[in-house]
C-alpha cells in the first residue's frame, strides 16, 4: 500500500477565515512526514480534521485506500491514528496510568483494575526506552515527562498513525534529541508520523518528505534531503527569510532596573525558590535569562512583576524603589510585560482585539471619561495597532482573540506592550511555538526597542535565541544565578553546562 493516509482536498471555514482550502495530503506507511507552516497556516486544523475534532466542508479522508468517515476522537482511535496535541490533555491529579487508560478503562465489579494496563505500560515504556513510571502523578512529573505520557497514550491504544503537534515546544535539548530517537525508532518498525512543527533543523534532522502549507493552501510537498532550509522558509512565509538577527553594537546608558538580595521560599516547602538574586539591566541593553525550564525563571519574573509576593528583596526602576508597588503602579511606572503564558496571564481571549489591546490603558483619559469608555477612539487605537505590527484577524478589532492564531495573539500583545515604550520590557519566551516568519519579526522589535535606549529583559529557553538577540547573558539554575556571560565569549555547550548545573561562574553585578 503505498499511502496510509490520503487527505484529498480538504476545506474547512470557520466564520471570516478559510481555514483549509482545497488541501491535500498523502503519508507513506514508515516515513517521518513534517507539516510546515506559519501560525495560522492551517496544520493544527488539518491534523484536528484527521482526528476527528472537525469535519471537513469539503474533501474525503482515506485510510489504507479505503474512504473513511472519522466523526470524532474514538473513530481515529479505532483506525489506528492517534495524536499528541501542543497542549497535553492530561489529569493533573490523576496517576500515569490513570491517564493512559482513560476512556478504555477495565473494571472488575465496579472497581477499576489496572494490573495488566501497568504491565502493558510497562512494557511499551521499557520497549521504546520511555522511563516513565506508571504510578507517579502528573502533576509530580516534568513536562518532558509528561509528553512521553501522550505517547504512552498513542501506543497503548495500537495506533500506526502518530500525530506529533509542535512536540518540542516545550522541551530542553536533551529531551528534543530524545523524542527525535524515538520517532525514528516508530519509522523503523513501520510506524507513519505526522510532525506539525516550524523548526526547520528539527525537520532537517528527522524528516522524510514535508508538505508546505501557507494561508490555509497547500504550496507544495518536498523530499527533506532535496531543499534548504532557507527553500522551505520561503515556501513557508512567501519571502526571503533571514536566520541571522541583524544587530547593531549595543550603546548602552545608565542602569534601568536593578535586583538586589531577592529570595522566594517555596509555599509548600523550606525550598527556595529564588536564592539571592542580584543583577541589573542598562538602557540600549537586551539581558537574557536562560535556563533549563523549572530553575525559577518563572518565579523571578511573577516576583518582578508583582504577580507573586516575596518578603525578602529589592527592586529599583530607574533608581526608584518599586518593590511594594501594585502590578498596575509597576505598569505605570515604566515595565512592560510578555508574559509566558499568552492565554492565562496575556489576553483576556473572549475579548475582541480591540478591547485586549487597551487592558493597560483603558482607564487613561485617551480612553474613558467619567468611567466610561470612549469606543471611537478603543477602535481607532486598535486598527492603528493592527496596521504597524501586522496582526492578522478574520475581522479586524472586532476579532475574538480565542479565534486568532497564537502567533498574531502574541503579536497582539507586544503591540500593546511596546505601544506604551516601556523603560523595561520584560519578554518571557516571546517566540515560543512560533514560526520563522514571527520570530524574525519578534527579535526585530526587541531590537528596535533596545536601540530606542529602552531595557529589555528576555527569558529564553532556545539557545539560539539566547546567543543571538542577547548582550549579556545570566543563567538560572536551581533558583541561583550561576553565570553571568557575554554571547560572544561562549558557546552553546558552555551554557548548557551551566545550565546542567555542572558549571559555576562568578556573578557581578556591573
Amino acid at each position: 500500500m503505498e499511502h496510509v493516509i490520503e487527505m484529498l482536498n480538504i476545506t474547512k471555514e470557520f466564520p471570516g477565515v478559510k481555514a483549509n482550502d482545497n488541501v491535500t495530503l498523502q503519508i507513506k506507511r514508515g516515513e517521518i512526514h513534517a507539516l510546515l507552516g506559519e501560525n495560522g497556516a492551517g496544520k493544527s486544523t488539518l491534523m484536528s480534521i484527521l482526528f476527528g475534532l472537525y469535519q471537513p466542508d469539503n474533501g474525503i479522508i482515506k485510510v489504507n485506500g479505503e474512504t473513511v468517515k472519522i466523526s470524532n476522537p474514538n473513530d481515529a482511535n479505532d483506525l489506528g491514528i492517534g495524536m499528541v496535541h501542543q497542549h497535553f490533555k492530561l489529569v493533573h491529579n490523576f496517576t500515569v496510568a490513570e491517564n493512559i487508560v482513560l476512556g478504555q478503562e477495565e473494571t472488575k465489579k465496579g472497581l477499576l483494575h489496572l494490573d495488566e494496563a501497568i504491565e502493558k505500560i510497562l512494557y511499551l515504556s521499557n520497549r521504546y526506552k520511555l522511563k516513565v513510571n506508571p504510578n507517579s502523578y502528573i502533576q509530580d512529573i516534568s513536562v518532558g515527562m509528561q509528553q512521553r505520557v501522550e505517547i504512552l497514550k498513542m501506543l497503548y491504544r495500537d495506533a500506526e498513525i502518530l500525530i506529533f503537534d509542535e512536540p518540542t515546544a516545550v522541551l530542553t535539548p536533551q529531551e528534543i534529541e530524545e523524542l527525535m530517537k524515538i520517532m525514528k525508532e516508530f519509522a523503523a518498525e513501520g510506524k507513519s508520523i505526522i510532525l506539525i512543527t516550524h523548526k526547520l533543523n528539527e525537520i532537517k534532522n528527522v524528516a522524510d518528505r514535508c508538505t508546505v502549507l501557507r494561508k490555509g493552501r497547500g504550496i507544495g510537498t518536498v523530499n527533506v534531503d532535496d531543499v534548504s532550509l532557507e527553500t522551505m522558509a520561503e515556501m513557508m512565509v512567501g519571502r526571503k527569510v533571514t536566520f541571522k538577527v541583524n544587530k547593531k553594537a549595543p550603546r548602552m546608558g545608565d542602569e534601568v532596573f536593578r535586583v538586589e538580595n531577592l529570595y522566594l521560599q517555596s509555599a509548600n516547602s523550606e525550598r527556595m525558590q529564588l536564592n539571592n538574586i542580584n543583577f541589573n539591566v542598562r538602557r540600549g541593553e537586551i539581558v537574557c535569562i536562560a535556563g533549563i525550564e523549572g530553575n525559577g525563571q518563572t518565579e523571578l519574573i511573577k516576583t518582578i512583576t508583582g504577580l507573586t509576593p516575596h518578603k525578602k528583596g529589592k527592586l529599583f526602576l530607574e533608581g526608584k524603589e518599586i518593590t511594594h508597588y501594585s502590578i498596575r503602579k509597576k505598569t505605570m511606572a515604566g515595565i512592560g510585560h510578555i508574559p509566558e503564558d499568552r492565554h492565562k496571564h496575556g489576553l483576556v481571549l473572549d475579548y475582541n482585539l480591540a478591547e485586549n489591546l487597551i487592558l493597560q490603558t483603558y482607564f487613561e483619559p485617551q480612553f474613558q471619561k467619567f468611567g466610561f469608555l470612549k469606543f471611537s477612539s478603543i477602535y481607532t487605537n486598535a486598527r492603528a495597532l493592527i496596521e504597524e505590527y501586522d496582526i492578522r484577524c478574520g475581522k479586524g478589532p472586532y476579532s475574538i482573540v480565542r479565534s486568532m492564531s497564537g502567533g498574531n495573539q502574541q503579536k497582539a500583545i507586544i503591540a500593546r506592550e511596546m505601544d506604551r515604550e516601556p523603560d523595561l520590557l520584560i519578554a518571557v519566551q516571546p517566540t515560543r511555538g512560533l514560526d520563522v516568519g514571527a520570530i524574525e519579526y519578534i527579535h526585530k522589535q526587541l531590537l528596535s526597542h533596545r536601540d530606542n535606549g529602552k531595557a529589555v529583559l528576555l527569558v529564553s529557553l532556545e539557545l539560539d535565541e539566547v546567543m543571538n538577540v542577547s548582550d549579556r547573558i545570566l543563567v538560572m539554575y536551581e533558583g541561583e544565578l550561576v553565570a553571568n556571560v557575554l554571547p560572544e565569549e561562549t558557546n552553546e555547550n558552555e551554557l548548557g553546562l551551566y545550565m546542567a548545573g555542572s558549571k559555576r561562574g562568578e556573578v557581578h553585578v556591573s
